[in-house]
């Protein structure tokens, strides 16, 4: 962004990459894969590389209010230098703190999540799916993360992203407004588990297997890795692969 403000220019895109998409080994693959859909459909896009900071939602789940508007508000002078339409991010907890909590310190931006701008970018036919790649074939089951789901109200635009792929898509017991958290939300991801007879990934694990999928579909990478830890341990890693919408949608389109 930086560089593009000093020539005078300014993105279409404000691609927030978050925590988890800049260090967490399996979050950056989510992150590469959205950027090669983003330059196969011409989209043009930046990131704020160094002066990207947490959005502080963690920061604020786990109950340290001042960490959060300290963050919040450094984001927000941040972005506000810069020229931009709209903000995407692969992360829900990123998005919902965009959305929701940011205009309430002055931060008015419009966001949107990659589920919804991949279904964007599918229906304008910016990039076209060939229905080949990893899951060809597969039964897929999605995921609906809390903040996506039940935060934002957005079930449909994910699944016609999937829908795309001509897959046999199948839901889960509990999905929609009634789908199961993956356990790492309100900041459990970073403390020790509370006492108690099962784990919540290892009860949606147990969901993801009884409905026979090959393929979970995800849109968070705290889901990603909680939902990865938990058929970890039913030791089915080999009969079910969880991966992102846009490592899937990257790995089925025909570049454009």
């Amino acid at each position: 962004m930086a560089e593009l403000a000093a020539q005078g220019k300014s993105p279409e895109i404000l691609f927030w990459v978050g925590c988890a998409g800049s260090f967490d080994a399996r979050a950056i693959k989510v992150t590469k894969a959205f950027v090669k859909i983003l330059n196969a459909a011409n989209i043009d896009f930046a990131i704020l590389g160094q002066e990207e900071r947490c959005t502080g939602d963690p920061a604020r789940r786990a109950g340290n209010e001042f960490l959060f508007q300290m963050s919040a508000m450094m984001n927000i002078e941040t972005l506000n230098q810069y020229k931009f339409k709209r903000i995407v991010t692969t992360c829900p907890h990123c998005f919902n703190t965009f959305k929701n909590e940011y205009p309430a310190l002055g931060g008015d931006f419009k966001v949107v999540h990659h589920s919804e701008y991949l279904q964007e970018l599918i229906a304008d036919g910016k990039i076209r799916i060939t229905g080949d790649g990893e899951v060809k074939g597969k039964k897929i089951t999605y995921h609906d993360s809390c903040y996506i789901g039940r935060g934002n109200d957005i079930y449909e635009a994910p699944r016609e992203v999937l829908n795309a792929l001509n897959n046999d898509i199948v839901e889960m017991k509990r999905c929609k407004s009634n789908g199961l958290c993956c356990g790492a939300g309100g900041a459990q991801m970073f403390k020790e588990d509370e006492p108690g007879d099962k784990r919540i990934n290892t009860e949606r694990a147990e969901e993801i297997l009884d409905t026979g999928a090959e393929v979970v579909a995800a849109n968070c990478p705290f889901c990603i890795t909680m939902l990865e830890d938990g058929i970890k341990e039913k030791d089915a890693q080999d009969k079910v692969t969880i991966l992102d919408l846009a490592e899937i949608i990257a790995d089925s389109m025909d570049n454009v």
